[in-house]
């Protein structure tokens, strides 16, 4: 994912361990926050006792370690990159508090989110030998361009948000999804316009990202004979103009925008300014509070797919997540808390070096706050669900789960 710079960077304060024990409590309160539930479609409160927690037993003992977040931390779609940087940054604070005789560094590389960057980012990665794991990388496009680098280097990569379902099938040993693939999402998304929106006639409109354009794809096929026109934009294109007029010529019930929020706010403006009255809908890449913001008045007529669930549903993470950021959790972020908490667990198990870690994380089998976590030989996991979203009060709140 990528966005307009922002340049945030966000300094945490530590927080204190805490008990992650399942919190069924459903507050229905109006963060924007993800997470996606797992194996047996269950959402996490039921099933998530016995989730991992980053803190352990507090007895851990390891030489100083260090893991890694790569992705886009002030480029563009910076938010969603500062999401998963925060979630990770939050285990790794509440683990080292813990811990006094196991200090795990989390170190931080700017990708901005872009293919042409992240290669030469990754390379010095894998030059750092200190570095056993990263979380990372959120996009897609530069997952695909850099990929191999940390495949080559038997560097574990736990992603939280790239969704394009190409990355699992170039033969790396090292990728790891922690939630379902665009081939999930887009028939979801499909399911949704013409279920619960009860949409006819749906304009699918595509940026020029892996990302937006294999989600595209995925959710086009799933609409058939309802996807009734389709278009392409470009990412940092600022006038939809020529796209706003096919589309009010169509007269959709509904527009899906697969891309990020960077070029859907301004989109979804010009729609709503041009008199477009279809039910705007994003995907994860567009779910985010700088969506809202730059989105205006259209805003209010947006929903939401996300292979992720709701953070409502673990509360004490959101309250530790709130005092460590000042803010609830965005998208992604309860992701990445459970993504660096495995790696967090196979140091504390004595895993000192790549090759171990990246056998533990192989060999995973275990609860997280947001869903269980056991991956394939291609880093997928065995199944996942979506949710939907939508702006309540200027925003972004959990609307049904798509089943």
């Amino acid at each position: 994912m990528q966005k307009a710079r922002l340049a945030r960077v966000i300094v945490l304060a530590s927080v204190g361990a805490i008990a992650l024990s399942a919190c069924s409590a459903r507050t229905d309160s109006g963060s924007n926050n993800n997470g996606s539930s797992s194996q047996s479609q269950a959402a996490a409160p039921s099933a998530a006792a016995d989730a991992a927690d980053p803190a352990g037993d507090g007895k851990a003992q390891c030489a100083p370690t260090s893991i890694a977040y790569a992705g886009t931390i002030n480029g563009a779609n910076a938010a969603l990159g500062v999401n998963i940087l925060n979630g990770a940054k939050l285990a790794v604070d509440q683990h080292n508090k813990a811990n006094p005789g196991c200090h795990v560094k989390l170190e931080q590389f700017d990708t901005e989110g872009t293919p042409d960057k992240a290669p030469g980012i990754v390379t010095q990665i894998v030059n750092t030998p200190a570095i056993i794991g990263v979380v990372g990388l959120p996009f897609s496009g530069e997952s695909k361009a850099a990929g191999n680098i940390f495949n080559g280097a038997g560097l574990v990569t736990v992603t939280p948000s790239a969704t394009n379902p190409t990355l699992s099938q170039n033969g790396w040993k090292t990728f790891f999804r922690g939630l379902g693939n665009d081939n999930t999402q887009g028939p979801a998304a499909a399911k949704f316009m013409t279920g619960e929106l009860k949409a006819a006639k749906v304009c699918v409109i595509k940026d020029d990202s892996d990302y937006g354009t294999g989600l595209a794809a995925s959710t086009v096929q799933a609409l058939g004979d309802k996807g009734t026109c389709q278009d392409s934009v470009k990412t940092k294109q600022t006038d939809f103009s020529a796209v706003v007029n096919k589309i009010k010529s169509e007269k959709p019930d509904a527009v899906f925008y697969s891309g990020y929020y960077q070029e859907a706010a301004p989109f979804a403006q010009q729609l709503n300014d041009a008199g477009v009255t279809a039910k705007f809908v994003g995907p994860d890449g567009v779910k985010d509070d700088e969506f809202v913001k730059g989105a205006g008045e259209a805003a209010a007529n947006a929903y939401f797919t996300c292979p992720c669930v709701p953070a409502d549903q673990f509360t004490k993470f959101t309250d530790a997540y709130k005092a460590a950021v000042g803010k609830d959790p965005g998208t992604y972020s309860p992701e990445a808390y459970d993504l660096a908490t495995i790696l967090l667990k196979g140091i504390d198990a004595g895993k000192k070096d790549r090759a171990g870690l990246l056998d533990f994380v192989k060999s995973y089998d275990g609860q997280g706050i947001t869903k269980h976590f056991k991956w394939d030989d291609k880093g997928e996991l065995a199944s996942t669900t979506v949710w939907t979203y939508k702006v309540e009060g200027g925003k972004i709140v959990r609307n049904t789960e798509i089943k």
